[in-house]
């Protein structure tokens, strides 16, 4: 089975409405099997439903890209200032990594919107979490970019983002180099890898009889802990965002008590005028009682002179009835 093979399927799976998935899944792994392809009906079947916050990543991966390789650039850039320790320009570029994540925000939830999801506030979340991870990690930048995402993704700003069972057909994913190991990881490595029959570069091992399967994204040991100096640029960074971060939440806020009390001041009025509107229509309504009132007694009154009359006409014309057949 070629693995390109299961990535065009993948691709295929994971670009569809969510609901759709599983569904979409098994016709594709019964069509592979009646192909006789039963290696590659496995593989289709093994693969995993995102979760919601996958897909609509996976959504903005498929039909708006250029937001995502503007984050995965925006990374580079901030990587490249932490690494100079330069912290006027991760203050920058964390501003222009709150406003770009805001953008690219309405995008997924517009994307999502046209496939017929709207994007609760725990999900919308979860994007953005994932979205972020892709500004400080490479790896996660490319996950993010496959249109094969599995799960969230998160970053702490330091370390590398953990990617394992995070994306569909891992082994094809585009990832950056590994910074080289040290003398004691290396060679670590090397003796780790000779026990388990694997080439220390993490590649199987010729003649492995291992199946396609869903694996890490990253096997390989990971970077060197960080200095001290590294770490606290970090902080700097995420601190600047997050500072950022709340000055416009408390300006939204404060839009939004301002606008609340103009509305409440409105309402207020108007409740004012509705009250006196009340007070009005209140004497308007007795005054309307009283002259049925009346008008049901003048009613009552005329229907009972009628009633009379009527007996009175039909006494007349009795009587006249009588006077003309008496006899003269």
């Amino acid at each position: 089975m070629g693995e390109q093979q299961l990535v065009g399927i993948a691709s295929g799976l994971y670009r569809l409405p969510l609901e759709n998935f599983v569904a979409a899944r098994a016709a594709a792994a019964k069509t592979a099997a009646a192909d006789s392809r039963r290696d590659l009906a496995d593989a289709v079947r093994a693969l995993p439903k995102p979760s919601v916050a996958a897909w609509a990543v996976n959504m903005l991966a498929v039909h708006r890209p250029d937001p995502l390789g503007q984050l995965a650039e925006l990374g580079t850039r901030m990587r490249g200032a932490q690494e100079d320790l330069d912290a006027p320009a991760l203050r920058t570029l964390a501003q222009e990594r709150r406003q770009l994540l805001n953008t690219v925000m309405d995008s997924a939830r517009s994307v999502a919107e046209l496939q017929g999801r709207r994007l609760s506030a725990t999900v919308a979340a979860e994007v953005e979490q994932t979205l972020r991870a892709a500004t400080v990690d490479e790896g996660a930048a490319a996950a993010v970019r496959s249109g094969r995402l599995l799960r969230v993704l998160s970053a702490d700003g330091v370390d590398r983002v953990d990617l394992s069972d995070a994306v569909a057909v891992p082994s094809v994913l585009t990832l950056p180099a590994v910074p080289p190991l040290d003398d004691t990881e290396a060679h670590g490595s090397k003796g780790d890898a000779a026990k388990a029959g694997t080439p220390a570069n993490g590649a199987p091992a010729a003649g492995s009889a291992e199946k396609p399967r869903l694996k890490a994204v990253r096997t390989e040991r990971p970077a060197p802990t960080p200095s001290a100096v590294e770490r606290a640029a970090a902080r700097l960074a995420e601190a600047a965002e997050a500072a950022l971060a709340a000055t416009e939440e408390a300006q939204h806020r404060r839009k939004e008590f301002e606008a609340a009390e103009e509305d409440m001041a409105s309402l207020g009025d108007e409740a004012r005028s509705l009250r006196e509107r009340l007070k009005v229509v209140d004497v308007e309504f007795e005054q309307a009682r009283k002259r049925r009132d009346a008008a049901g007694a003048r009613m009552q009154l005329a229907a009972r002179a009628a009633e009379k009359g009527q007996r009175a006409e039909v006494l007349a014309r009795e009587r006249v009835l009588r006077l003309r057949n008496t006899p003269d």
